[in-house]
């Protein structure tokens, strides 16, 4: 398995000007990483991280500095959603596909986009997810067969509340029955919506395209441990931590993958706060470790 890091992991430096998207790739060429996926959440053409609006020689300079540096670029992930009306719909769907082109401009062969807002649905949102599954599978398959003329695997992750579930993440891989898409599975993200990700990874491995490694520190609904963290959403507080020092078994979810024969892309994907880059170095040796102990 070949691990690396997503840009997401150094958004405090990222954001913050720290450091500049060329100095990313420089460290993990210097780090135990072999790679480093896109995180394309920002939304001027002019921001840290390239999008589908950015000038086209800043876009060809990251691709040949990783080159230079030996960093793979391994997946361009990027929002969407899909809740619109059908002219609402097309024109986000035309965005996508203009981001598939970005990541064929990058030598990128790997892309998640949302399908949602990442905001949940109060109250029992089946019958809201029931009514926008049609739509979902409909601009997901669309943008794969299109990926697909580009020899691009597409997927969508298990995040935001509303698909956020293991078996939701199924029924649209299932449903848009496209051999090139798939999920980004994210190990950790099944807790927001209160899933047990060692049940929840195995389940949906069969359909990874690429995995996430994270780690989150839980406490129970009714212990409220101050400011910094977020809420499930069944209650219980979430705060995101170094890949090996929370509260997920990882132990057991990296067992669950050497078992599986998955042998892709893993990226250490780091929200915690402590500094970035000790997260992101400390994350990698752990994960590597427990995988290698697994």
């Amino acid at each position: 398995m070949k691990f690396g890091f997503s840009s997401y992991s150094f958004n405090q430096k990222l954001s913050s000007g720290e450091m500049t998207l060329f100095d990313v790739i420089d460290w993990v060429a210097e780090s135990e990483g072999e790679h480093l996926e896109l995180a394309a959440i920002y939304p001027n053409a002019d921001g840290p991280v390239p999008n589908a609006d950015s000038d086209p020689g800043f876009i060809d300079k990251i691709a040949e500095h990783a080159a230079t540096r030996g960093v793979t670029l391994s997946n361009l992930a990027i929002g969407a959603s899909f809740l619109g009306d059908e002219t609402e719909n097309a024109v986000e769907v035309e965005r996508v596909k203009a981001h598939v082109d970005l990541a064929e401009r990058l030598g990128i062969k790997l892309m998640r986009h949302d399908v949602v807002r990442h905001a949940g649905i109060e109250g029992d949102d089946t019958p809201a997810f029931e009514e926008a599954l049609p739509k979902i599978v409909k601009a997901s398959k669309e943008i794969a067969q299109y990926a697909a003329t580009k020899g691009i695997t597409t997927s969508l992750e298990n995040h935001g509340f509303f698909v956020q579930s293991s078996d939701r993440v199924r029924r649209i891989v299932h449903a848009v029955d496209e051999p090139n898409f798939k999920t980004t599975l994210d190990v950790g993200n099944f807790i927001c919506v209160d899933e047990d990700s060692t049940v929840a990874v195995p389940a949906n491995l069969p359909y990874a395209m690429i995995v996430h490694f994270k780690d989150f520190y839980i406490r129970p609904a009714d212990r409220n441990p101050g400011e910094g963290w977020f809420r499930s959403r069944g209650g219980k507080y979430l705060r995101g931590a170094i890949v090996g020092n929370g509260d997920l078994d990882t132990w057991s979810i990296a067992k669950s993958i050497k078992e599986s024969g998955y042998d892709g892309y893993a990226s250490i994907e780091f929200e915690g706060h402590e500094d970035c880059l000790i997260g992101c170095a400390r994350g990698v040796a752990n994960a590597k470790r427990i995988y290698d102990e697994a």
